[in-house]
């Protein structure tokens, strides 16, 4: 076998779904992605690389008029055609999609990181633009503040560590900051346009899931400083709403970090 005809086989093994894993969570965490790809998208034609379970896929086709997704998981395309009967999905890996259609937007959503070669996937996602599109990518940032947290207390040795979690569930194989991101679409030929962040995120992942299942939202007491107002407002996704705003203006210490790019 060549090397993509085992990662063909290679992602099909991981066993990390949306639905599965986390889900309050990354469910909140999937409706910021989507927010923050729509404020830098262009056009009105998306390719998404790769698409998942269709979940955000599902969100997109909201704002644009033609939506194509490609994913080489065939759990993941089944149940995306499941959550949209109507939709164009290809189960294949970005390294061997093909097509001639253009588009002015292309998404390459927490993918990097998984893909043997990072550099050679931007240069075929940019080969899909339109030649005003825009191309953009979102990694997870180890350099999160939860991570960054981690390190001091001695439950990872560097920011760059990947946990048996990313490796073993979700098939990472590297880590991303922000100037690593833009190095990576620069080495591609690619210009980048902008950078940011997406939620800032204070706890892991685990224990963000249990913050939102199980925090002091409805209670009185002095909690948020909110003694006497408990009721004026959704707590828990006012908390979300300034996770994301927060992020904005502090990138580096974000969950997800990301970089818009255009052909030169």
């Amino acid at each position: 076998m060549n090397d993509l005809t085992d990662e063909k086989q290679r992602q099909e093994e991981f066993p990390w779904q949306r639905a599965t894993f986390h889900t309050d969570y990354n469910g909140v965490l999937a409706k910021y992605k989507v927010m923050s790809c729509l404020e830098n998208s262009r056009g009105d034609s998306l390719l998404d690389l790769a698409c998942g379970d269709g979940l955000m896929t599902e969100m997109f086709t909201r704002h644009f008029q033609r939506v194509v997704g490609v994913d080489a998981s065939s759990k993941h395309v089944a149940e995306a055609r499941k959550r949209l009967p109507t939709a164009e999905f290809h189960e294949c890996l970005i390294e061997d999609f093909e097509t001639d259609e253009k588009f002015d937007s292309v998404f390459l959503l927490d993918i990097l990181e998984h893909v043997i070669d990072p550099i050679a996937v931007l240069k075929k996602a940019a080969s899909f633009l339109s030649d005003n599109g825009v191309l953009i990518a979102h990694v997870p940032n180890c350099q999160a503040i939860n991570r960054r947290l981690n390190v001091i207390m001695g439950s990872l040795t560097s920011c760059e560590e990947l946990s048996p979690f990313d490796i073993n569930v979700v098939g990472h194989r590297r880590s991303y900051d922000l100037k690593s991101l833009a190095s990576e679409f620069e080495a591609s030929g690619l210009e980048v346009k902008s950078t940011g962040g997406i939620f800032y995120k204070i706890l892991s992942t685990p224990q963000m899931d249990w913050f939102l299942k199980e925090g002091l939202w409805e209670e009185g007491g002095h909690g948020w400083g909110r003694t006497g107002a408990e009721k004026e407002k959704d707590w828990k996704a006012e908390f979300c709403r300034a996770s994301y705003e927060l992020g904005k203006e502090n990138p580096g210490d974000c969950n997800i970090i990301f970089a818009c790019a255009t052909l030169k």
